[in-house]
């Protein structure tokens, strides 16, 4: 396993744990502005730590970069549709919390299928156009 499948694999894995966590925390009652920030930052210190520990040094070769590009563009579509969602929510002045909660999906389906589909492309070979 390359070390950017493994990168691909902790962001999948983290990115939902840590949203499964945020579910969590406000079906609680705790403010959603505090388990969000929460989950959000230690989302972020956990991949490095992670990244660190798994031997991150090593440098990608062609066909990483190419699966990385392919993964980055899946991802990055779900991001342009949470932002156009929120932005459409906040047209029509829905509440902060959905508008949030919105665009901490987008980011975590964007992660979650980004991930997704490098580890496919690595597990079933990657055709580039």
């Amino acid at each position: 396993m390359t070390t950017q499948e493994r990168r691909a694999w902790t962001l999948a894995v983290t990115s939902l744990i840590g949203y499964g966590v945020y579910l969590a925390l406000v079906a609680a009652d705790i403010s959603y502005v505090r388990a969000l920030l929460w989950i959000v930052g230690s989302g972020i210190v956990l991949n490095m730590v992670v990244d660190m520990l798994s031997g991150g040094a090593q440098k990608p070769d062609q066909r990483d970069r190419e699966i990385g590009r392919f993964g980055d563009h899946i991802g990055q579509s779900l991001v342009v549709a949470g932002a156009v969602t929120a932005m459409l929510m906040a047209m029509f002045e829905v509440r902060h919390f959905w508008i949030a909660n919105v665009i901490y999906l987008a980011f975590v389906l964007s992660a979650a299928l980004g991930s997704i589909a490098k580890i496919f492309a690595y597990r079933r070979g990657f055709h580039p156009w």
